[in-house]
């Protein structure tokens, strides 16, 4: 992918890194990344959150939020974002989540994608929606995600 390539070269220019933890995408954000020759030393790491108990966990997200709100809420993807980047040692975080369908989860409907940034001064959501099967709601959250990265990083 033509952005995750750009990414990896703008961050090693700056001498900057990510890390990401991922609910809806699973992983597909730090694959799409570390796909790019390279990204060793940018990339420090991602943490798979998908089961509601390991977004607290792993990424530290406040357990009242998810009790209150559920996982899928503007507020756990800034969390998850502050999480990956304070967890593995990064410049910059991403965190993701949504429902990618058929059902919906937690009063959610299929196609909600919250992605969160967090890093240099930077706390940010992006809340996106988008029409299609499972594997069409997760790419184009991956794209969504480095895309948004890309923006704060210009």
């Amino acid at each position: 992918m033509t952005e995750a390539r750009s990414l990896i070269a703008v961050l090693t220019r700056r001498g900057e890194t990510v890390a990401t933890a991922e609910s809806l995408t699973a992983g597909l954000v730090c694959a799409t990344l570390t796909a790019v020759p390279g990204a060793s030393a940018v990339v420090r790491g991602g943490l798979i959150v998908y089961a509601t108990e390991l977004k607290a966990r792993l990424a530290g997200v406040d357990t009242r939020l998810l009790a209150e709100h559920g996982a899928v809420h503007p507020e756990v993807a800034a969390q998850l974002a502050e999480g990956a980047r304070n967890r593995c040692g990064a410049s910059w975080g991403l965190g993701l989540t949504g429902v990618a369908g058929p059902d919906s989860q937690d009063g959610v409907g299929p196609g909600t994608v919250h992605i969160g940034l967090a890093g240099n001064g930077v706390r940010t959501v992006r809340t996106l929606w988008f029409e299609g099967d499972r594997a069409v709601v997760r790419n184009s959250a991956v794209r969504a995600a480095l895309g948004l990265l890309g923006e704060h990083l210009e």
